[in-house]
């Protein structure tokens, strides 16, 4: 498991650096348009921007909203234990609870650091009928496109996951340019941390109770308690 790092706000999304991979795979960051305004009047209207697109965030779920026992997930892309239960445990998590009924699933992302904000972006641009489908892709691929870390190699190969899915160029390149976006998401991963004392991922929080890590017989036994089985 993944520690969550001691992160402020916008910090991480500075950070990142927001780098626009153009055709020669040469990484530059976007630069503001400040078009003659005030550093006041554009900081007013980043934090608007940001503010609104933190509003239009959705939250990623399946199965039946009236299910007995709801499960949110948190997770991060980059996070192995992560991808192992993604690989493994999720495909019986969803065919035995939440494809039957029982379970109303949630997951919310969580970042650790740019690769792992980069690739919610990517899981994110196909809005939320792409969404499951391209998280599948990322967590298969995920010792693939993570590479040695280098930046570009991570955001290429997570370019090639969106292609995968159906995903242009073109359409990519505004999803992963989309600074309001990616500062919403941020203060997005944060309020539910905090809200929920998450402190490391993967991490369950099933009705009032919690799971730790890959652990799919304890997710298994803590829903079927809660169901009366």
């Amino acid at each position: 498991m993944k520690q969550i790092l001691a992160i402020v706000g916008i910090a991480l999304v500075a950070g990142i650096g927001f780098w626009v991979i153009n055709q020669n795979k040469t990484p530059t960051p976007v630069a503001a348009d400040l078009g003659g305004t005030s550093a006041g009047d554009t900081s007013a209207q980043s934090a608007e921007s940001a503010e609104t697109a933190q509003q239009a965030i959705v939250e990623m779920t399946l199965g039946n909203v009236n299910a007995p026992v709801k499960v949110t997930e948190y997770a991060s892309y980059t996070c192995s234990h992560c991808g192992a239960f993604h690989r493994e445990g999720f495909k019986d998590l969803k065919a035995n609870y939440i494809d039957t009924g029982k379970v109303h699933f949630t997951y919310r992302e969580v970042y650790f650091d740019r690769a792992a904000l980069w690739a919610s972006m990517v899981a994110r641009c196909g809005g939320a009928e792409k969404f499951f489908g391209i998280t599948d892709l990322i967590y298969k691929g995920q010792r693939e496109w993570l590479g040695g870390g280098d930046p570009v190699q991570m955001a290429d190969g997570l370019r090639k996951v969106g292609r995968v899915a159906g995903l242009s160029s073109e359409t990519l390149d505004a999803c992963l340019e989309d600074q309001d976006k990616a500062q919403a998401l941020v203060e997005w991963f944060q309020a539910n941390s905090e809200a929920d004392g998450i402190e490391s991922t993967p991490s369950f929080i099933v009705g009032e109770d919690r799971v730790i890590g890959n652990n799919y017989a304890k997710l298994r036994d803590v829903i079927d308690a809660q169901l009366g089985n």
